[in-house]
């Protein structure tokens, strides 16, 4: 339940950033004001693409389907866009340097990580959304 809940409240808050960073985007690579949460939130998507994945979750690639939405909606260009990549590809990365299978300590990164990607996009939506 608190997966798909996640999951809608980043859907929700890559539509309303798209709807109102118009001028950033307009710019190109111009960093937007949310990027560093944004990347933040790519860096989670990518820890949870990895984790949910040697937990057993079944969920094929949901993680990266979501990291997909957000760069959709965002639409960053150059710069912006390889940050973003390059947070997601962390995320991932630095976990599965970690762990190799799935661990008591592995589900509760997991806990901590969806319950700080969903205050990051309500967060964000808040701030930016119009």
């Amino acid at each position: 339940m608190l997966k798909r809940i996640l999951a809608i409240v980043l859907l929700i808050a890559a539509g309303s950033l798209s709807a109102g960073v118009g001028s950033a985007r307009a710019q190109g690579a111009t960093a937007a004001p949310f990027d560093g949460d944004l990347q933040r939130l790519a860096e989670i998507l990518g820890a949870l693409h990895y984790l949910r994945g040697i937990c057993g979750a079944n969920e094929g690639p949901k993680w990266r389907n979501e990291m997909q939405a957000l760069i959709n909606a965002e639409t960053p260009a150059g710069e912006r866009r390889t940050r973003m990549i390059a947070a997601f590809n962390r995320g991932y990365n630095s976990f599965q340097q970690t762990y190799r299978t799935c661990t008591p300590a592995a589900n509760v990164v997991i806990r901590r990580s969806i319950a700080e990607g969903a205050r990051i996009s309500r967060d964000l939506t808040a701030r930016y959304a119009n």
